[in-house]
């Protein structure tokens, strides 16, 4: 089922999830040994907001987000700020048609998740950052294909996990559909 939600609610899911994105990214990424790397949460909840709100919503809170984060760090880094967004527009996209806001969270649904944040991360990680960075910025190749590559790792399995999660509780807080009668 596509859920439309309005351009009200979309909005506002745009601002929480950019919102939520940067404060979890600025404050609780874990630094690695690869220079400007780190292992990070607020793809989870990026990968939640995708689901729930849609591709739009998903892209839009990622690269808000991401540029939130550089612009109080690093600087814009635009190839990894569209690789954020591509994360979010691909999970949304891949996960349109389901039923957890109604409550339905089978393991089917749960494994095409899964795929669905590895193909995300893998465009987003190993395509579009290390080539953006490549062509944008000259920066040597085997630099930024090692940050995609843990990238892609890291993201991808606190994605999964805390993702998976969260989907799953969020769905058993909602009444499943025909799940109420009507006592006569």
């Amino acid at each position: 089922m596509i859920r439309s939600h309005s351009p009200v609610t979309q909005v506002v899911a745009i601002g929480i999830g950019a919102a939520l994105f940067f404060v979890l990214g600025r404050f609780a990424a874990i630094p690695t040994p690869i220079p400007n790397t780190s292992i990070n949460i607020q793809y989870a909840v990026l990968a939640v907001f995708a689901v729930l709100y849609g591709p739009l919503v998903g892209a839009l809170a990622g690269v808000i987000g991401h540029l939130l984060i550089d612009m109080t760090g690093y600087g814009i880094w635009i190839s990894w700020e569209l690789a954020s967004g591509a994360f979010g527009l691909v999970v949304g996209l891949l996960m349109l048609r389901n039923l957890i806001a109604e409550g339905e969270f089978p393991r089917a649904v749960a494994v095409r998740f899964i795929l669905a944040i590895l193909l995300a991360n893998a465009v987003a990680w190993l395509l579009i950052a290390p080539l953006g960075d490549v062509l944008f910025y000259s920066e040597p190749a085997g630099k930024v294909w090692a940050q995609g590559a843990l990238a892609f790792a890291a993201n991808s399995v606190t994605a999964c996990v805390l993702g998976t999660i969260i989907l799953s509780v969020y769905a058993r807080t909602r009444t499943r559909t025909g799940s109420l009668s009507h006592d006569q």
